[in-house]
């Protein structure tokens, strides 16, 4: 198991539950932030287990230009059915937000030039 996919899945339900919606404003004092600093991770979250797990299956990959009969490969379909069950990366990016384990920064010069 990849060192993204341990530390992601620990302890993280893979279903969606309600979060207060004062709760997550009070992480930044602005709701709309708290929802872009969790979506950023999110996409952040996405690419990392995306290129994972295509360099996962570009083992099995047969660069054949023919049609020949494809073969289920048993390792291959296993993989593919653990990323299914992992947790969405919005589940994810919203559990290390709440649990103040994203890092984030203001650029207040931005804000008023």
């Amino acid at each position: 198991m990849s060192k993204l996919r341990r530390q992601l899945s620990t302890n993280t339900a893979s279903v969606v539950e309600t979060k207060s919606l004062v709760d997550i404003k009070g992480r930044t004092g602005n709701l709309y932030e708290s929802i872009a600093i969790i979506s950023k991770r999110a996409n952040q979250i996405n690419i990392a287990l995306k290129e994972e797990l295509h360099n996962k299956l570009e083992e099995f990959a047969t660069h054949t230009d023919s049609l020949e009969e494809v073969h289920e490969n048993k390792e291959q379909i296993e993989i593919s059915r653990a990323y299914e069950k992992m947790p969405n990366p919005a589940i994810l990016a919203t559990h290390e937000f709440m649990d103040n384990k994203i890092y984030y920064r203001k650029n207040d010069s931005d804000l008023f030039s």
